[in-house]
């Protein structure tokens, strides 16, 4: 009797287990394989959370293109899975669930990444590799420094007297897509380069007076176009 009743509570562990595997198909299967060529708003979903997470995929206009795929790769390569430039189950499964990212040793978020790249490229992108530094070390200056917010789209989009800060808000360019350059750019900032050492100014005097700078502060150095004071 004993036997019997044995056997019959290992036949429904082995069902509860056949049920469990079956559901947990069911609820894997529940998502699309995007790949270079598809459209759409998962498309879109894919994008924004993959630059959410570090790894550029550009705009995000429901495009799987060539930035798109290699941003994907990227993310692969981090989280050593099958490198092929498709999100499928395991990719999209590890992206939408995990929190892992394309970290600093900063610990640094990446609302910060994005920001930072953004005024970067905007204020810089045509400055020389260590002039784009330069402008992300003032940003995280003016981040650590209490005369101004303790964050950097904070910093960003602080105004003064009615004025940004900075240009590229005032004329919008700030929501341009950083190019790849400015985005490593703003990671070595985040992890500690310091071309401009405590500055928390800089300006270009081909295209302004910076008087009040000037006569405020200490100047530090001249990189590219730019000139930097603290």
């Amino acid at each position: 009797m004993k036997i019997r009743k044995r056997g019959i509570v290992v036949l429904i562990l082995v069902i509860v287990l056949i049920l469990l595997n079956i559901t947990s198909v069911f609820a894997t299967e529940n998502y699309t394989v995007l790949k270079f060529r598809s459209r759409g708003p998962e498309v879109s979903k894919l994008q924004q959370t993959l630059n959410n997470k570090g790894f550029w995929a550009g705009n995000v206009d429901g495009i799987f293109g060539p930035r798109t795929e290699k941003a994907v790769i990227e993310f692969q390569k981090a989280n050593k899975i099958l490198i092929d430039g498709i999100a499928g189950r395991q990719t999209q499964s590890l992206l939408y669930r995990t929190s892992a990212s394309r970290g600093t040793n900063s610990g640094s978020s990446n609302t910060d990444l994005y920001w930072l790249s953004r005024i970067i490229h905007a204020e810089a992108g045509g400055e020389p590799y260590r002039g784009k530094v330069a402008v992300g070390n003032v940003v995280l200056n003016r981040v650590a420094s209490s005369d101004f917010p303790n964050t950097i789209k904070g910093v960003i989009f602080e105004y003064y007297k009615g004025i940004p800060q900075f240009s590229p808000v005032e004329d919008g360019t700030i929501y341009n897509s950083p190019s790849e350059e400015s985005i490593q750019v703003a990671k070595d900032a985040l992890n500690g380069v310091k071309p401009v050492g405590a500055s928390t100014y800089f300006f270009n005097p081909d295209k302004a007076a910076g008087k009040w700078i000037i006569n405020n502060k200490t100047y530090v150095t001249r990189i590219g176009g730019h000139v930097f004071y603290k």
